[in-house]
């Protein structure tokens, strides 16, 4: 089924503890495309600038991904660089320039407006927003958000988190909107915001998924060659949002496959710079990762308790 991101296209600049990569393709929509691109098409919205490469445009179509909605405008690409820290988990940010997406107003074309699966990349909850009023009848529609925008924009936040079905953030965003350190407590305080799901991404610890009343949970494949953690989490909701488009139907068992399959995409996505290795992935790759991970948390109910005499 349809499936609609609108995000970010950007130049990274990435200085880890082993290497670094310059003017590295990256934003949340690249990302995420890629991943999802393994299972349906993506109709793509984003905006970028003049310096923006005919190659990069040429990969993501290659991949199935529609560029309709991708606007050029004068004007330099976003761009980013951060320093990653000898852990890989933490990082810090030498700058950020907007540049043209400063004042990207995405505008959808008429045929994403009937997508049936929806994603919103970690963009103003304003635009957000706008994204959600264009589509006509959205059978599941999952967002991003961030600190940046829970202290700075919290009403429009709360606004938009009427609209959305699912929730995709780390578990210290989740804290922060909900003021809530158990993360528990926390989910629950921000389900009553709007969101049936919550998929809190937990970096090389997983990701808990909480859907309604119940509870899921997906341990990270351990990574043995870990060399580039942007674009980690988009890549996870590009494959889970991916599966589901692809599946067609949001049942809890389906989010939970999905989750699966995002985690085993994200892991993908480390092992190289910017979305190198998502350019080479196949169908025998990713589902040997699927089926490590169900092999990593199966276990025989009984077979450590003795039957009761």
């Amino acid at each position: 089924m349809s499936l609609l991101v609108v995000g970010s296209m950007a130049y990274d600049d990435v200085i880890t503890p082993a290497a670094e990569a310059r003017d590295a393709l990256g934003g949340s929509a690249t990302f995420f495309a890629a991943a999802a691109s393994y299972f349906t098409p993506v109709n793509l919205v984003a905006v970028v600038g003049e310096d923006f490469k005919h190659e990069e445009i040429a990969f993501l179509r290659e991949r199935g991904v529609d560029l309709d909605g991708l606007t050029v405008e004068a004007g330099k690409t976003f761009r980013w660089k951060g320093r990653y820290l000898a852990n890989m988990n933490d990082r810090e940010t030498i700058y950020t320039h907007l540049n043209v997406f400063e004042q990207f107003d995405p505008r959808l074309p008429e045929l994403y407006r009937e997508s049936e699966f929806v994603f919103l990349a970690n963009i103003s909850p304003a635009l957000q927003h706008s994204v959600i009023s264009q589509v006509h009848r959205p059978k599941f529609v999952a967002m991003d958000t961030m600190n940046f925008w829970i202290t700075g924009a919290p009403d429009a936040l709360r606004e938009t988190l009427k609209l959305v079905d699912a929730l995709v953030v780390n578990d210290s965003e989740v804290r922060e909107l909900s003021g809530e350190d158990n993360l528990i407590i926390a989910s629950r305080l921000v389900q009553q915001m709007g969101p049936r799901t919550l998929i809190i991404k937990k970096g090389e610890h997983g990701a808990l998924m909480v859907h309604g009343e119940s509870y899921f949970f997906c341990p990270a494949f351990p990574v043995a060659r870990l060399k580039d953690p942007t674009g980690a989490g988009d890549t996870f909701a590009g494959g889970l949002m991916g599966y589901l488009a692809l599946s067609g139907k949001v049942t809890e068992e389906n989010l939970r496959r999905a989750v699966v399959f995002g985690t085993a995409l994200a892991s993908f996505v480390v092992e190289d710079f910017s979305c190198n290795r998502l350019r080479s992935l196949d169908r025998k790759e990713i589902l040997g990762r699927v089926d490590a991970l169900r092999a990593m948390t199966r276990f025989e109910k009984d077979s450590f308790w003795p039957a009761e005499e």
